[in-house]
Order: C-alpha cells, then structure tokens, then sequence
C-alpha cells in the first residue's frame, strides 16, 4: 500500500518509525457503543427463534457509523490505484480510466437492463453490442467478432478453442503442439494446455524477436497453431511477423494472436494484416476499461473468415429489418462461455472509449504510447541496462543486472525503495528471459512531468544503491507496511481470517 506521494528529499531519509498500522475495528470498539438503532416495532413481535439458529459469541465490534465509515476511509486512502499514483505495470497498461466512461455505464438504459428480457425491448443495448463488434473488427481488420469472454484469459481460451474446433472439423486430430515464444506471458502455455494441447517454447534471436530458424524447425504436421503477441512481450515489434505467420500457416497451422498489447498499434497496423488468424482484445488495457479487482471484466475475440462458424454463442445480428437479435443456433460453435452477452457495463465503457476518440483519437493514444515508453528509454540507459538496444514500442524492458553486480542491490530492492517515492513499482523479473527485468509502461495518458519525475527517482534510487545498498535491500520505509517475507507467504499463506487469539 502506498500513501501520499513525498518529493524526493524527504524520501530519502529514512523513518524507523513510520506510519502506524490502521488499527482493527475490534481494536476501535468500545462497550455500549451506539453501532445501531432499530425502530419501533409497528407490526406484531414474532415468536422466538430456535436456539440452534442463535449465538452470543459473536465478536462484533460496538463503535459508532462516523467511526465505521472513517476507518474504511482511511484504508482506501492507503490503497494504491492509477487515480492516486503514477502506475507503469509493464505489460498491463494501467492507463487512465475516463470518467466519462462511468457516466455513460450508469445510464438507465444501460444499468437497468436485465439479460432475460426479450430482445424487443433492448433493441438500444443490443445495438450498442453490435456497433462495438463492428468497431473492434474495424480496428483490428478481422471478420467478426464475440464479446463473451469474461476476460482476456478466457479470451485466450475462447481464440484456442475454435483453432481446435477447426482442426477436429477438418478431421485433422494428429496436430497436438503448440508453439509459444520464450518471453511469452504464462497464459498463453497454460490456455494451449487446458484445450488438451502441449507446447514448445520457441527462443528468442539476438534482437529480441521469435528465432526463425528454430520456429521452422518446429513446424511440422503436429503443429496446431502458434499464440504469439505483437509488439511481443519484450516491448518489441515482430519485423519478420509476415515470415513467421506465413511459416506456421504452410505447416497447416494456425496463429493465435495475444491482444495484450494492442495498445501500442492502434490505428496504425490492423493484426489481421499481419497474419493472425484471431485475437483476443483486453478492453481493460487498450480500452480504458476497469482492472479487474474481483470484479467483471472482458476480453472479446475478433476472428478470420476462417474461423466465423466457431464463435461462441449466442452473437449479435441485425436483420434485414434494421432489428438487432442474439443467435443462439449455430452448429459449429464452440459454445457458450460466459453467462449471457458477456459483462455489458464493461463492453459499454469500451464502447464510449472508442466512440471518443474516433479513428485519429485511436492512432494518437498508440503513438503517444510508444513516444514515452522511447522517452524514458533515452533518459535511464546509461543507468540501467537496456535488454534489447533498439527502439521499443509501448513498453520498455531494462535491467538491474549492474545494480547487483556492482552494489548487491536486485531488482526487488528498487521495486521495494519507488514505493518509498509514491511510485508503484513496475513489473520486475518478467520477461523471464531478461535477468533482473524491470519492465515499464509509461501509458500515453501521463503528462512529461511525471515521466520526468520518475526518471529522477529511477536516477536518484542508482545513487542510493552506490551510496547506502542498505537502504535500498531494508526498503520500504514510509510506508504502513514494511518489507514482507514473500517466501514464507508463498509458501505458508494464511487464507482465512481469524480473531486476535485465534488459532486460524
């Protein structure tokens, strides 16, 4: 948890003390404190309940509704999200979320809406479930597309699964690989499993691109497909895509697209131009959409020509009338996934998102995008160690390697010390072929003063690592909580609550 963002002097000294814990309500109560107040009954008492269905040990706290609402105030003031501090997750776009966005998702005709009404009196609804499939193939250059998934993992599902169904269609059951890139993010490997195949990991060439020579080598009749993301999860833009897709379709399979970095070419290249046969889209990271949380979320699947007769049902239509309808009769889908039409408030966020922009907003947000990932990549390598030396995309990926060679201070320990600056920390030690990785990514939505503020932490935290290691390895120290045991949690987590005193 992160609090208020401190300036970089005041970060610098170390406070032993720091914040004290947010006390627990247990903690907070007091006996005979008023927590509520029922009203006078004015209908008839009822008989008394069954003991079994009574306890008197329940340990509620007694404390006022003001105390309440201030102690979980004071918890979601410590919490950490893109709305109270710079956000550079590489690889999971933690861009600005618009407000406009929400507006638009709690209007009645969108909130109010229940999935079980007959379609005549959602026409406005399924109209906007429409148009969005429309602008998502728009933007991408695909045939169609589904909504359903629930998220870009069951995006990913969904996308492996017709590529299964199409090979079992044509009777081709002997094609059992899978091939992934050896940066490729855990997902993919795990999705290529669940669908009953096993995969291969294809090595990473000299200039952080898919190795050709193994990638043809690997291509013979078992090969299913190959999932593979562009720009890969290196930051870096695939220049021989058109090669490997065309080498992957020549030995009959087919190539899954991972969309997880779709933010970095908007406008710009269309995947299905580059040989993809479907891609999954995570409206959360190029859509503005709300990072999951627990909460609902979406990962819809644009597919080829090829692949049409396999989407999952039901799909949105338009009649010849002008009416809009879900199909549920469609003899080679794959089925359903996901309750319903998917998660529409979500869907209707993307929508508004894309609706603003328009083509040109579109284009703008991945060239913006791309210039502060190439920014940033300027003013930290010469502290830091590029993993690649050539222009990224969206996201750059640098590592920590010198830092520990020359000081013993690891990638962690940076990670631990920008909390301590009000930054959140970016995702370190992934890709997992990059040793001690940092990977960043800046978003377009942050102004050059906070681009240029976190260049001066970067900076300020690889003095600090030459000047006192210790206080790097010992970070972080203004914070509520300090540095945990992340093994021991691991390893031995405790997944349920209990009292104070408890054995739990």
């Amino acid at each position: 948890m992160i609090a208020a963002m401190p300036d970089l002097e005041s970060a610098r000294t170390v406070v032993t003390a720091g914040p004290q814990p947010e006390p627990l309500l247990s903690e907070l109560s007091h006996a005979g404190a008023p927590g509520y107040r029922l009203p006078t009954l004015d209908v008839p008492e009822a008989d008394s309940l069954d003991a079994v269905l009574l306890r008197e040990d329940l340990p509620l706290p007694e404390i006022g509704e003001l105390d309440v609402v201030r102690h979980y105030t004071h918890l979601a003031q410590r919490n950490v999200c893109i709305d109270s501090v710079f956000y550079p997750l590489g690889s999971c776009t933690m861009k600005y979320n618009p407000r406009v966005n929400e507006d638009v998702a709690r209007l009645p005709g969108i909130a109010h809406v229940h999935p079980l009404q007959p379609d005549e009196t959602v026409q406005g609804a399924l109209e906007l479930l429409y148009r969005l499939q429309q602008a998502l193939t728009e933007i991408t250059g695909f045939e169609s597309a589904t909504l359903q998934p629930a998220a870009g993992a069951q995006g990913e599902l969904a996308g492996m699964l017709m590529i299964r169904a199409y090979h079992v269609d044509r009777g081709d059951a002997r094609r059992k690989k899978v091939l992934v890139p050896d940066s490729a993010h855990g997902t993919n490997p795990a999705t290529a499993a669940m669908c009953g195949y096993y995969t291969v990991a294809i090595p990473t060439d000299a200039h952080g691109e898919v190795d050709l020579d193994r990638l043809r080598a690997e291509c013979d009749d078992t090969v299913a497909g190959m999932m593979l993301t562009n720009p890969n999860t290196l930051g870096l833009f695939e220049r021989h895509l058109q090669e490997v897709t065309s080498i992957v379709h020549a030995a009959g399979g087919l190539v899954y697209g991972d969309g997880a970095n779709l933010n970095a070419i908007l406008g710009v290249v269309k995947p299905a131009e580059m040989g993809f046969d479907c891609l999954h889209i995570n409206v959360h990271k190029t859509f503005s959409t709300p990072h999951g949380a627990g909460g609902p979320g979406a990962g819809p699947v644009v597919v080829s020509e090829l692949l049409e007769p396999y989407l999952p049902t039901p799909l949105v239509v338009q009649g010849d009338d002008g009416s809009f309808a879900l199909v549920h009769h469609r003899p080679k889908s794959i089925g359903r996934l996901k309750g319903f039409q998917g998660h529409f408030g979500i869907l209707a966020r993307a929508y508004t998102y894309i609706r603003m922009h328009g083509e040109d907003g579109l284009r703008q947000v991945s060239q913006t995008a791309v210039l502060n990932a190439n920014y940033l990549r300027a003013c930290l390598a010469d502290l830091y160690d590029l993993a690649y030396d050539r222009t990224c995309m969206h996201e750059l990926v640098i590592s920590g390697r010198r830092l520990r060679e020359q000081h013993g201070v690891r990638t962690l320990d940076v990670a631990k010390r920008l909390i301590d600056y009000g930054i959140h920390p970016p995702t370190i030690y992934f890709p997992l072929n990059v040793e001690e990785a940092l990977m960043i990514e800046p978003t377009e939505t942050e102004s050059k003063a906070t681009l240029d503020r976190f260049v001066r932490v970067m900076r300020r935290i690889a003095e600090e690592a030459a000047d006192d290691p210790e206080l790097l390895r010992a970070a972080p120290h203004l914070q509520p909580v300090g540095r945990l045991d992340e093994v021991t949690a691991a390893r031995k987590p405790i997944l349920r609550w209990g009292a104070a005193g408890s054995e739990e």
